[in-house]
């Protein structure tokens, strides 16, 4: 069974035992964390789409990791100024693991 849920503003394809990093959510390595605004869910055999939720659905998983992604670098410039900023960036994650579509 496949289910694509919606979290922190982005859309992922999930099946059980997936795992994904998405963007940072507040829990500790080990909580169970539920998710509730499921677009889609089915299999071969059955399919459900919201419009644009489906009711009664959820997604559970288990949070794996809380981290920091590699860091990317940027500049600010403006010509004839004299005026340049190289600075960094390291966007948080949380790393879940997909336990059960309902």
């Amino acid at each position: 069974m496949i289910a694509i849920i919606r979290t922190g503003g982005k859309q992922y394809k999930v099946q059980t035992g997936d795992r994904l990093k998405i963007e940072k959510i507040p829990g500790e390595e080990g909580d169970i964390v539920t998710f509730s605004e499921v677009l889609f869910s089915g299999d071969e055999s059955s399919v459900s789409v919201g419009a644009p939720l489906l009711e009664k659905a959820s997604v559970s998983a288990t949070i794996v990791e809380q981290g920091r992604h590699e860091k990317v670098w940027g500049i600010k410039h403006k010509p004839k100024k004299r005026y340049k900023v190289k600075f960094g960036h390291r966007q948080p994650y949380t790393e879940v693991h997909i336990t059960d579509i309902v």
